[in-house]
């Protein structure tokens, strides 16, 4: 990944490829947004904005030749938008200028970034936002790769051919040598990674990634990570340990299912918190089949596991002070010859019935056997996070994903999505609409009507929570980037969820501590 350092260099003197600066849109134009570069140049470029097609709008990136009076090659301006009422810009803002740069300088090897970063906050938000915007995820690429001698002699060569992320980045900041905020410069970098570790996974092709190998590559993100152990049920353990949702969901795929249990056991754990992630790693509708039209993308329906196994890796390595156990419901929903029908009753690990009307609405069904399990194991809390109805891309579109469950963790999970800078809205459980699931000959059915789809899943979860503390994250339009990137955005799968599962966790730690 790339690497990132604090540094109080002059944005005029930095050796470096680019040199990243921020521009603004204000009532009379552009604006430079600098207080270190020299005022005619900022002038120069303010003036030559209109010319340059720079509006210092969110998102928009331009590169220009640095020229004489800078030490780098390239010039690079991203734009901030408007200002606050108060003068400032928001984080959010900031982490998405310094992402939507970082994407255009694939291939560098080196560049300096003079956002405003002048506290914590901003620190945070510009290295989180410039690592996030420096990933390429380009393992399929054959086109454009340099030889394997022509690798060996020439690395910077190779590095722009494969277009891979800028290799290394200086955050220009006076608070260089502040030890909080090399923490938090620190912090950025686990993040990043974790995000970047579930974006790899989504993007991986299903033919190399079904449950097997995504139980493998969790034993090999856990491998030398304190602290944490993972437990892996395969196809036989889970139909004699009575998990019929994953067994029932897997059975129509010669790759049979798993539930993979990923532990972070600190020494003296404040609280217990279970992660739960739907991994359905290719999703063809079973019988129930699916479209041919965009089918594959399909290969996302794993992303809510991939967000939880990266994210109990980053709670190990950030140390947190609580016991956190993800459950990673793994399995190939496919129309083979011994495929779940509609119709068929299937029993979840703890006894529940459940009448499959639909065999594309699986998710749910996988999900039921780890919440089931995550309660057993006696949990303070229970979070599931999950690609499941196309309802909440209907609802909310591809950006903001959804949160419901008990009023105080939904909100707690609303809190840490903003503070991540992730798009999360909370939305109701109606008593009214727990007809919609009701069965003629089961316990509950695992389809409802169109109407509410999003809510009837939802509702159908909560069936195997009870009252337990929980909440439902349903990540389904954003989990998955189909169209051009934006911001610290790539295509294809985005990592959505890693950070604001973080948030939470330390929310929550933060809370028991204070307790104490």
């Amino acid at each position: 990944m790339t690497s990132v350092i604090l540094s109080s260099k002059n944005p005029t003197a930095v050796k470096a490829e680019a040199l990243v600066v921020a521009t603004a849109q204000t009532s009379d134009g552009v604006a430079v947004v600098s207080d270190q570069l020299p005022t005619d140049l900022l002038t120069q470029l303010e003036s030559l904005a209109p010319q340059l097609g720079v509006t210092g709008a969110r998102d928009e990136v331009r590169k220009i030749p640095a020229g004489p009076k800078l030490a780098v090659d390239v010039l690079v301006l991203t734009g901030l938008g408007e200002r606050a009422e108060d003068g400032t810009f928001a984080t959010e803002t900031l982490r998405r200028a310094a992402g939507a740069a970082t994407r255009e300088l694939a291939g560098l090897r080196s560049a300096a970034i003079a956002l405003p970063a002048s506290d914590d906050d901003e620190i945070t938000a510009v290295t989180e936002g410039a690592l996030l915007g420096a990933y390429v995820f380009n393992r399929y690429r054959t086109t454009g790769r340099s030889t394997e001698k022509e690798a060996a002699k020439d690395a910077a060569k190779d590095a722009r051919n494969r277009k891979d992320p800028v290799a290394a980045i200086e955050i220009l900041t006076p608070l260089h040598k502040n030890a909080k905020a090399k923490v938090v410069a620190e912090r950025a970098q686990v993040v990043a990674a974790a995000v970047h570790a579930a974006r790899d996974l989504v993007n991986t092709a299903p033919n190399e990634l079904y449950p097997a190998t995504f139980a493998d590559a969790a034993k090999a993100a856990a491998k030398d990570v304190r602290h944490v152990k993972v437990t892996v049920l395969d196809d036989k353990q889970l139909a004699s340990g009575g998990y019929g949702g994953l067994t029932a969901v897997g059975q129509g795929s010669a790759r049979g299912p798993r539930l993979v249990k990923v532990a972070y056991t600190p020494a003296k754990p404040n609280g217990k918190v279970a992660l739960v992630g739907k991994g359905i790693t290719f999703d063809s509708g079973g019988i129930s089949i699916k479209p041919a039209a965009g089918m594959e993308a399909m290969k996302s329906d794993m992303a809510g596991a991939a967000a939880v196994l990266s994210t109990v890796v980053a709670a190990a390595k950030l140390n947190l002070p609580l016991a956190i156990t993800g459950y990673l419901c793994l399995a190939e929903n496919m129309p083979g010859g011994n495929a779940q029908r509609p119709a068929d009753v299937v029993t979840i690990y703890g006894g529940k019935t459940v009448e499959v009307l639909n065999t594309d609405a699986e998710g749910r069904v996988v999900m039921a056997d780890g919440l089931v399990s995550a309660v057993e194991d006696g949990h303070d809390v229970v979070l599931d996070i999950a690609t499941l109805t196309g309802a909440q891309v209907v609802a909310l579109g591809t950006r903001t994903s959804a949160v419901m469950g008990t009023d105080t963790v939904r909100d707690e999970v609303k809190a840490a999505a903003d503070a991540s800078g992730e798009l999360f809205w909370p939305m109701p459980l109606p008593e009214e609409l727990k007809s919609n699931i009701k069965s003629k000959v089961a316990d509950v059915a695992n389809s409802g009507p169109r109407w509410g789809g999003m809510l009837n899943a939802g509702l159908f979860l909560q069936t195997f929570v009870g009252d337990h503390p929980w909440a439902h994250l349903d990540i389904a339009g954003p989990a998955f980037n189909d169209g051009g990137a934006h911001g610290y955005t790539p295509g294809g799968g985005t990592g959505v969820g890693v950070r604001t599962l973080l948030g939470f966790l330390e929310g929550r730690a933060a809370a028991e501590k204070a307790e104490k």
